[in-house]
């Protein structure tokens, strides 16, 4: 009788320990398992907060943009005009050849930079963005660099492009735009292409940029005054990925892929 109720007492023991083990196994599980949950939620609200950092800093750039371009207009534009105005009411008449050839060559040379300062304020303003698309709005602005003689651009693209969402417009353009005054200013180069075209079943959007200049090092801090932060910040706005890529004398290259672009 001794032995059997040891041995019923030696398993429920077992029994018991086992019970034990294994609710300190789940425990552990579920501590593991919540942890996990805690971390993500924490990334994903960290992921929200930058999300709406980067849009309140696209949002004031877009702001601060609108303003200079409507000093632009309203300032500077309507002083060149005033100039424009005074030198046409000029008796030229009066002049002899060699006194009109130069006033009429300022004239000249005020109206095209105050068709310059327009462009370049409707570029800038936000009200451009809403209104066109953006084929458009990137032609008018190959159109425009060449027209100013600093190089020339190429732009291809595919035809049946729509973009809906404006915020990746607007990333989209933003990022054309500078990588274009970036290559003017920095690369000395005299060309740049621009390609935009559909990827991966026509889902996604693909924006190719490049120039033939001298390029730069991507290590080197002078690569920070290339833009290189604002152009990851509107990539990572729009949740798109970027490549940059850029050796000496052998130009530089931007791809921005986007997922689900009309979406």
């Amino acid at each position: 009788m001794g032995d059997t109720w040891f041995k019923i007492m030696l398993l429920l023991f077992n029994v018991i320990f086992l019970g034990f083990i294994l609710g300190i196994v789940l425990f552990i599980y579920q501590y593991k398992t919540k942890k996990k949950a805690h971390q993500k939620q924490l990334v994903l609200k960290d992921e929200l907060h930058k999300k709406d950092l980067l849009e309140a800093e696209m949002e004031i750039q877009s702001d601060t943009m609108q303003h200079i371009g409507q000093e632009i207009h309203d300032s500077v534009g309507q002083k060149l005009t005033l100039a424009s105005l005074y030198l046409k009411q000029l008796p030229l008449d009066d002049f002899t050849t060699q006194q009109a050839s130069p006033i009429q060559s300022v004239t000249d040379i005020i109206d095209n930079s105050l068709e310059e300062l327009r462009q370049i304020s409707k570029s800038l303003t936000q009200s451009n963005l809403k209104d066109k698309d953006l084929i458009s709005l990137i032609e008018q602005l190959c159109n425009r660099v060449e027209n100013l003689s600093k190089c020339k651009v190429a732009f291809v693209y595919d035809q049946e492009i729509t973009l809906r969402n404006h915020t990746t417009k607007t990333v989209i353009y933003r990022i054309v735009q500078e990588f274009i005054q970036n290559s003017i200013k920095h690369a000395k180069c005299s060309l740049i292409e621009v390609k935009l075209t559909r990827f991966n079943h026509k889902h996604s959007l693909r924006l190719q940029l490049s120039d033939n200049g001298i390029g730069f090092d991507l290590g080197q801090d002078t690569a920070k005054g290339i833009g290189l932060e604002n152009f990851k910040n509107r990539a990572a706005m729009i949740g798109a990925e970027l490549q940059l890529n850029s050796q000496h004398n052998k130009g530089t290259q931007l791809t921005l892929d986007i997922e689900n672009y009309g979406l």
